[in-house]
């Protein structure tokens, strides 16, 4: 069963910047599109940056301009730096396939922006 961790989290400023990290434990990624979502406080998973095979991305409006998603098919490995950090970016981070998600979910990684 192919297993993510997520890695990067921490507290930060408001203003401020985390990179992210997911790493798959085989190499399928380069197979799949890949998501970061957010689980905010209260509220239900939703993504916020995608990247597919081609290298393609795509940003939910929020965190267009703020945030990057990248990937390392060689790692099995995908990013997501995070500038100008806002208090509403605060919550849980979680990467999977999407749409559908096909990987159990992992641990997730606490993103706190504190203002």
């Amino acid at each position: 069963q192919v297993q993510v961790a997520e890695s990067g989290g921490g507290l930060v400023q408001a203003g401020g910047s985390l990179r992210l990290s997911c790493a798959a434990s085989e190499s399928i990624f380069n197979l799949y599109t890949v998501a970061w979502y957010l689980q905010a406080p209260g509220k239900q998973r939703e993504m916020v940056a995608i990247i597919n095979g081609g290298g393609g991305t795509n940003y939910e409006e929020s965190v267009r301009g703020r945030f990057t998603i990248s990937r390392d098919n060689a790692k099995s490995t995908v990013y997501l730096q995070m500038n100008s950090l806002k208090s509403e970016d605060t919550g849980v981070y979680y990467c999977n396939t999407w749409p559908a998600p096909k990987i159990h979910w992992g641990q997730g990684t606490q993103v706190t922006v504190s203002s």
